[in-house]
C-alpha cells in the first residue's frame, strides 16, 4: 500500500493587513479584532497569523452582531 504524501508551499507570501485599505466586509472583522485585543497582530501578521480560537471567536462575534443588525431592523 502507497502513501500518498501532501506538501504545503514553502513560498507562502506573508499575508499583510493595511487598516486604511479595507474591503467593506474585513470594515468589522477588524472592529471586533481590535475589541479583543488583536489589532497589533492583525496589522503585523495579517488575518493568517490568527490562532483557530482567536478566528472562530471574531467570526462568533460577526454573526452575533449581524443577526442583532437584522433584528433591530423589523
Amino acid at each position: 500500500m502507497r502513501k500518498e504524501v501532501y506538501t504545503v508551499p514553502k513560498s507562502k507570501k506573508k499575508d499583510s493587513f493595511d487598516p486604511e485599505n479595507m474591503k467593506p466586509e474585513d470594515v468589522l472583522k477588524f472592529e471586533i479584532a481590535t475589541e479583543l485585543g488583536l489589532a497589533d497582530k492583525v496589522i503585523s501578521g495579517g488575518w493568517r497569523s490568527l490562532t483557530a480560537k482567536e478566528s472562530g471567536r471574531i467570526g462568533g462575534l460577526i454573526t452575533k452582531k449581524k443577526k442583532e443588525l437584522k433584528k433591530g431592523q423589523k
